[in-house]
């Protein structure tokens, strides 16, 4: 449907060409190299011919799905720290997981059970709670309450854990909680949201890669989220029956 080319390198266009399907099969066009093509095709296109409403239709559904993605990279090292409290929705880094927990606990109390089964599953020592309480400042910190009085605050937790944590609460939300434009053109009810992550399993042991692969499985099983995910060894996947692995290694 359309492909591009840098013809020269000296220039900041691409040549892009699309089918048209009328008396000339293809239409060429020089696109911006710093922009997505495939979202300016309906400025360029105009719809005229059966062929041409096909590659409008094709770039509508590339947007959309792109819209629709997450990318999560974790950093451990800024998910110890506390969190503005008016942080808004899940960054992708999720420096601020504390303040997602501190108003996501109180917003969906099954959600948030299901996160602190997933986090008892994953985490060392007996995990009753996964909260968040204020730090001074406006500022909130991220806690396990280990049910005995005894809180142990995520500071103290290793790299491996914290991943665990945000990438299983990542999976529990949605466009609500996640910093993501949500495809206002696709009713609610019909939207998917692509989780991408880099490093799926990295800083996880055997118990909480299993953990997480499980949750995976379970969630994308229900139709509103998919996981996409680069793994340093994709045998460990053959872990999870639901689990399907791309090599890319020739």
């Amino acid at each position: 449907m359309l492909e591009t080319a840098l013809r020269d390198p000296g220039r900041r266009t691409v040549e892009a060409s699309w089918y048209t399907g009328g008396p000339a099969a293809v239409t060429r066009a020089a696109l911006p190299d710093d922009r997505l093509g495939t979202a300016l095709l309906p400025l360029r296109v105009a719809g005229r011919t059966e062929g041409q409403r096909q590659v409008l239709a094709a770039a509508e559904q590339t947007v959309v799905a792109l819209r629709s993605v997450y990318v999560c990279a974790p950093r451990p090292g800024r998910m110890r720290a506390p969190a503005p409290v008016d942080a808004g929705r899940l960054t992708r880094s999720c420096d601020n997981l504390a303040a997602v927990l501190w108003r996501t606990r109180a917003e969906c109390g099954r959600r948030h059970a299901l996160l602190v089964e997933a986090v008892r599953a994953g985490c060392a020592g007996p995990v009753a709670d996964v909260r968040a309480e204020p730090a001074g400042e406006g500022r909130v910190r991220a806690v396990l309450d280990r049910g005995d009085g005894t809180r142990t605050g995520f500071e103290r937790l290793g790299d491996g854990e914290l991943r665990y944590i945000a990438l299983a609460l990542v999976l529990l939300t949605g466009p609500g909680v996640l910093e993501v434009d949500p495809a206002g053109e696709v009713p609610e009810a019909l939207q998917t949201l692509t989780v991408l992550v880099d490093g799926l399993d990295l800083g996880l042991d055997p118990r909480q890669r299993a953990a997480l692969l499980g949750l995976a499985a379970r969630m994308c099983e229900r139709g509103h989220i998919r996981l996409a995910g680069a793994v340093s060894d994709g045998g460990l996947l053959g872990e999870e029956p639901a689990a399907r692995v791309v090599d890319l290694v020739p």
